[in-house]
């Protein structure tokens, strides 16, 4: 299904990063807010892609910093290497707990002190194990004539659901090294979600005070 945005404003914003652009886009049928960061020329997509990061929104760890889960670490090493390359764009997407919702999040976040990963969690509550669409997010990219990008993910589905609407995406990897809070949570992505993950030690390789 194709997804209608409007453009409803644009101003700068300067970061410790960088000075960006940001545009506030709004999906008609939802009214949900589609957030994009913008640094320097970005037409001439194909013959020099642009970095580009399809940043899933995380209250718990984009804004309070949470250990559970690697997103704010991710959110600014890709404004980083946004910013040292001079160009590039993040989209910040309305997807709380991969799609969920926050309540939902912290319920499965409730089950996973029990002892449910992160996918047990969500079907024990009724929930998909991965609700997210990104056709808004394609919807974004088409109204910016972008059909190359260095997609800057580990998550294979998302260069997927550009490729299946005609824009090529190579993938930049943007892994962080995990901490004894989230270090099982990334293993699960790994192992269960199909998410290319590197530097996660084997399971007799963990160091016992990530246990």
């Amino acid at each position: 299904m194709q997804s209608s945005i409007n453009l409803l404003s644009e101003t700068q914003l300067p970061t410790r990063e960088a000075l960006f652009r940001l545009r506030y886009y709004e999906e008609s049928m939802s009214g949900e807010a589609y957030l994009v960061l913008l640094l320097g020329d970005l037409e001439q997509s194909q013959d020099n892609p642009p970095l580009l990061r399809l940043h899933s929104s995380c209250t718990t760890g984009d804004i309070f910093g949470s250990l559970r889960c690697d997103c704010q670490a991710q959110m600014h090493a890709a404004l980083r290497a946004i910013a040292q390359e001079g160009r590039g764009i993040f989209l910040y997407l309305p997807q709380e707990g991969r799609g969920i919702g926050l309540a939902g999040k912290l319920q499965a976040y409730k089950l996973q002190e029990q002892g449910y990963d992160t996918v047990d969690a969500n079907q024990h509550l009724g929930y998909p194990v991965d609700a997210r669409s990104y056709t808004t997010a394609v919807a974004i990219l088409q109204e910016m004539q972008i059909t190359h990008a260095r997609l800057m993910t580990n998550n294979p589905e998302k260069i997927e659901a550009l490729q299946a609407h005609g824009i090529h995406a190579e993938r930049v990897p943007l892994e962080i090294p995990p901490n004894a809070s989230n270090i099982f949570y990334l293993r699960t992505k790994r192992e269960r979600m199909g998410h290319l993950l590197t530097i996660l030690p084997e399971r007799k390789d963990i160091d016992p005070k990530l246990l």
